[in-house]
């Protein structure tokens, strides 16, 4: 959430921030209900300052044999004007927290305005692959390996789902152990997380309310308590430490998990988007930063040059984009994307993308440290990036590294996870 006393205090800055983002909001309805509800607790308050008094004046008015009726009935009288005061104040919080919660995060002031117009490439790794032969798509090249199994995927579960056959499970299971192990000589810990997550997981990531459609919900006794499917490893790992204190000797906490991520992806699908490019199950490891906000930027930094890393030891052509404000999502202060060149489709198509979103997300889930100079409590950054989604890796690898006679040449680095296969051949 956006700090709220910022926004009583800088309103006009928020809204000018937040436009830059596309999303216009006049919020000086909020700062006058917010001084409305703080008006009617010190009302309430001091009604209920009133009643206590004349509670304890009670006894000795009739010790004294006074008539305490008129007290009682104006105790009566107070009683109903604090019923009314509270229901007003829990009325005007409702309202408030409407759309407090539904405010995305405010963009950083380097950010330029609008959507994926101006967006910025800001780093090219090598040069977009030439063929000598006429090259196949991946979906011909993964069907012909025997690497994907599109018809049954659909068959069984849908449009949007695939089945991993042979080699090319073995292919998949080798670029998530190279990510594994290349995280854990980083010093990140490992974490395996539960796929099921409970509502407030889906608020404090920023997630809820405004894009609880697009997640899968569970249904039954379990859509009562409000569980639903991980949509990313982030949801999780953004909210370990949900409502707690950490000392500051944690930070920066740094942490990654293995997961299949769970998605509707709404809308129709595109004909260059057939195949893997777009899924509702796919597998990614991710990475997440709990950082110091004085270092938060630095933290940014690393996970961007990790998450590329990735990519350049396995050989892809690939560029880094700045996003434009409009362009990073509603919980993120900033996003760069780490984007592979798919031949086929002659574009760019994000495998990472490397995100702070400041404290905004800890706001949401009440994440703090101790400051350890100034023994108060801070609200830390949360920071988060793909390393790497697989789902369009493969599509990449198998283009970009296709041969004359259809066969494809494996990434040196993942080799000795596939057995010491060089070339996947029909």
């Amino acid at each position: 959430m956006i700090d709220f006393n910022l926004i009583k205090t800088e309103r006009e800055k928020v809204e000018a921030a937040l436009a830059k983002k596309g999303f216009v909001a006049d919020l000086k309805p909020l700062v006058e209900w917010d001084a409305e509800r703080r008006a009617l607790k010190q009302s309430a308050e001091d009604m209920k300052a009133r009643r206590n008094a004349a509670s304890k004046e009670i006894p000795k008015i009739k010790k004294a044999g006074g008539d305490v009726e008129s007290i009682f009935a104006e105790m009566r009288e107070l009683g109903d004007k604090i019923a009314a005061a509270d229901a007003e104040i829990a009325s005007l919080d409702d309202k408030i927290n409407e759309v407090w919660y539904s405010l995305p995060n405010m963009p950083d002031d380097d950010l330029e305005a609008g959507e994926k117009e101006n967006n910025r490439v800001i780093r090219v790794f090598g040069k977009q692959p030439e063929f000598a032969f006429t090259p196949k798509n991946h979906v011909d090249l993964c069907t012909d390996l025997g690497l994907i199994d599109y018809e049954r995927g659909a068959r069984l579960s849908g449009g949007g789902f695939w089945i991993y056959r042979g080699i090319g499970a073995r292919l998949e299971w080798a670029l998530l152990n190279y990510f594994v192990d290349t995280h854990l000589k980083d010093g990140y810990e490992f974490i395996l997380p539960p796929h099921q997550l409970g509502y407030n997981a889906g608020f404090g990531a920023g997630q809820f309310p405004k894009f609880a459609d697009e997640v899968y919900w569970l249904e039954g006794e379990d859509r009562k308590k409000n569980r639903f499917m991980l949509p990313t490893a982030e949801t999780a790992l953004v909210n370990m430490y949900a409502g707690e204190i950490m000392d500051e000797s944690m930070l920066p906490l740094k942490l990654f998990a293995y997961t299949p991520c769970y998605r509707k992806e709404a809308g129709s699908y595109r004909s260059e988007e057939r195949g893997m490019i777009r899924g509702h199950q796919f597998n990614k490891v991710e990475m997440v930063q709990y950082a110091h906000p004085d270092r938060s930027a630095e933290a940014f930094e690393e996970l961007v040059n990790k998450a590329a890393a990735l990519v350049e030891g396995l050989g892809l052509h690939y560029r880094v984009s700045k996003l434009a404000a409009g362009d990073c999502s509603a919980s993120m202060a900033r996003t760069y994307d780490i984007e592979v060149w798919i031949p086929s489709m002659g574009i760019y198509k994000e495998v990472s993308s490397v995100s702070n979103a400041n404290d905004y997300q800890a706001r949401r889930s009440n994440t703090r440290f101790r400051d350890a100079e100034t023994g108060r409590t801070r609200f830390v950054h949360t920071l988060n990036g793909s390393g790497l989604a697989t789902s369009r890796l493969i599509p990449a690898i198998v283009e970009q590294f296709q041969n004359a006679d259809g066969s494809v040449t494996v990434p040196e680095v993942l080799r000795g996870y596939m057995g010491g296969i060089g070339v996947i051949k029909k």
